[in-house]
């Protein structure tokens, strides 16, 4: 009680459905989310993926239809992650202009122009060998060399028409290279979300057989995080901050709430 005798009544904006509606903090729907799609060449193609129950790899003529869906959902924006006609040492049709995840930029963007498309930026569905990077010739996933075709990567997704690109590779330096060769390219209003801290994790599984990306020897616990490290966490998404991206993630999310929590408080 104050020294009047009243106390603070915070109920009354509780009452009904209504105020409750009208004061709500944290508001959840489907305009929230981004809806993940693996797509893959060939005609006809909605291959289901075992570990992703109800989830399926796509091939380009089944776009259309899906993005009309999502609409009458009301989910507005789609994650795109390819699965390439042959794979080499270098990840070559991940930053072709033509490769299959630009081709699904442009359709997606054909039948839905006002949809979010994000690009997955990362060679480990592209390698052979599975891994993120570029490889030396005893096998370490190579960082600098590694920039150039994930800007790349980047550049030929935006031309396509992404709206937003999403460097998962954890490669350091690569939010800032991919930067400036959006900028360079005169690909200066596309948006840049970094995949700031992602632990290494088992979680990743599905993923890696929905994606075909899993490594083809050793692990990525060279370059993904190493889950006891939380101050290093903000030390990488302070690093993404700094060179200019526009979205940080944490991943993933629900084993490392109190590392989302810090990042937020930070």
């Amino acid at each position: 009680r104050t020294e009047t005798g009243a106390f603070t009544r915070t109920r009354r904006t509780r009452r009904t459905a209504a105020l409750r509606g009208l004061v709500r903090e944290t508001r959840l729907d489907p305009a929230s989310f981004i809806y993940p799609l693996f797509v893959t060449h060939g005609t006809d193609v909605r291959q289901p993926i075992s570990s992703m129950p109800g989830q399926f790899r796509l091939s380009l003529d089944q776009l259309g239809a899906e993005a009309r869906e999502l609409r009458s959902l009301g989910v507005r924006a789609v994650l795109l992650f390819g699965i390439p006609s042959s794979k080499d040492p270098e990840g070559t049709e991940g930053y072709s202009p033509n490769g299959i995840v630009q081709q699904a930029v442009r359709v997606l963007k054909d039948a839905d122009p006002d949809l979010a498309v994000i690009c997955d930026i990362c060679l480990c569905e592209y390698t052979d060998h599975g891994h993120c990077g570029l490889l030396s010739a005893t096998g370490e996933v190579l960082n600098d060399d590694s920039l150039p075709l994930l800007a790349q990567m980047a550049v030929t997704c935006a031309e396509a028409g992404a709206d937003m690109v999403a460097p998962s590779d954890m490669m350091d330096g690569r939010i800032g290279a991919i930067r400036e060769a959006l900028d360079e390219s005169g690909l200066t209003e596309t948006a840049l979300m970094a995949y700031s801290a992602k632990y290494a994790s088992a979680f990743y599984g599905p993923f890696r057989e929905a994606a075909d990306s899993a490594p083809q020897f050793g692990d990525r616990l060279g370059y993904q995080m190493d889950p006891p490290n939380a101050r290093e966490a903000l030390r990488e998404v302070e690093a993404d901050e700094a060179e200019q991206a526009d979205i940080v993630m944490v991943k993933p999310a629900l084993a490392y709430l109190d590392i989302i929590r810090q990042v937020r408080d930070r």
